[in-house]
């Protein structure tokens, strides 16, 4: 019989403590609240995303019931609904952010990449954002509208990975163009937006860091065509010309040529106009980049439907952003484990598993493979049939 670890303790040892310890020092995190740390208060969090609590009396019931186990997963203190809701709002969500970032930047050189992107060199990126909404009673500080609460979270992904590398908690009245002048661009990287973004004077920004940008023409969009380029039949692709914009503002904003390409998807007939500063890469992978541009909307499908970031612990503003970094956490870890364990589940199958096997002292790998330690071959003739006549 297998005497070792817990899931949940396997699980959590792939969190960077180095990190984590760096992080609780730089904000001076242990002296804000006695009693409980902030390894008690991250292991308590990563509980209830996994387990799937949807709230901090819940959480805090279950905890409690685990007894000696409780101990045996790493939390040490003695958890109390009030204390946590404490060490929620009052320790910085700095702490599990550096955490969290601390992961990705690790992630993105081991984890596999998409086929389809690997032959670039460069970095790809797709920015978005998703609105959460929230009770105006209860977060008033998040007024969106007259009767509404709400928060942002504006999250660049990693195309060739599937991970967010940046994440900002804001408001749902702050507009998405707004996120963009909080940026350093990279050169040679590409930065694909739907048309919520177009701005031409920041996408200008963009061009002039040597960086590129991909996203969708507006209807209404005013241009003359500079030079028509030649496209290759049967891609898709019905024109790529090069243009410069003719409107009042939209000319002085952004001065420079743009590329402006007319697809046709071959599956649906639907078509699509894309504009890029890209002069180099084929028509066709352009629109393949814009198409990958849908993985940044299933990671928000995938994060508001598996994890808890709809129903918050707390009502302060450092609670909620505790708590969807913390969300983020539990993304990478279970990333993690289905990459270094070599999982053949997709990540929704390797949360629910991990959701009812959490506190089973078996190895992952036999956790997943579904061949548990303690089960033997053949039928036990001394164990009678419950339904034997």
């Amino acid at each position: 019989m297998y005497q070792g670890q817990s899931v949940f303790t396997q699980l959590t040892d792939l969190l960077p403590r180095r990190a984590f310890l760096n992080a609780i020092d730089r904000y001076d995190a242990r002296k804000r609240v006695r009693g409980f740390s902030c390894a008690d208060q991250l292991l308590c969090m990563v509980f209830a995303q996994v387990t799937g609590r949807s709230s901090l009396r819940e959480t805090v019931l279950c905890l409690n019931a685990l007894g000696a186990s409780r101990y045996h997963c790493g939390i040490r203190g003695r958890i109390a609904r009030s204390t946590l809701a404490d060490v929620n709002e009052r320790r910085d969500h700095r702490i599990f952010m550096d955490t969290a970032m601390a992961m990705i930047h690790a992630d993105l050189l081991t984890l596999p990449q998409d086929p389809d992107l690997q032959q670039f060199t460069s970095r790809l990126y797709a920015i978005d954002s998703t609105t959460i909404d929230l009770c105006l009673r209860l977060f008033p500080w998040a007024l969106f509208r007259r009767r509404k609460a709400g928060i942002k979270a504006h999250t660049i992904l990693d195309l060739k990975t599937g991970i967010p590398v940046f994440l900002r908690v804001s408001n749902a009245n702050m507009h998405d163009i707004w996120f963009l002048d909080q940026l350093v661009y990279q050169p040679g990287a590409f930065y694909i937006v739907d048309k919520g973004y177009i701005d031409f004077e920041r996408l200008h920004r963009v061009h002039a860091a040597s960086a590129f940008f991909v996203t969708r023409r507006k209807k209404r969009m005013k241009f003359c065509v500079v030079e028509r380029l030649p496209v290759a039949p049967g891609t898709g692709v019905v024109s790529d010309r090069l243009i410069r914009l003719r409107g009042v503002k939209s000319r002085t904003a952004y001065p420079d040529l743009l590329r402006l390409i007319r697809y046709v998807d071959p599956k649906t007939g639907k078509r699509f106009f894309f504009i890029t500063n890209n002069r180099t890469l084929d028509p066709a992978t352009i629109a393949m980049l814009y198409r990958k541009r849908w993985r940044i909307e299933l990671f928000f499908k995938w994060v508001k439907q598996h994890l808890h970031i709809k129903a918050f612990f707390g009502t302060s503003p450092n609670a909620v952003k505790s708590q969807v970094w913390i969300a983020v956490i539990v993304f990478m870890l279970t990333v993690r484990l289905k990459h270094r364990h070599h999982l053949r589940q997709d990540l929704n199958q390797v949360l629910q598993i991990l959701s009812v096997t959490i506190l089973q002292k078996e190895p992952v790998f036999q956790v997943f493979s579904g061949k548990s330690a303690g089960k033997t071959n053949g039928d036990d003739r001394n164990q009678l049939s419950l339904f034997e006549m």
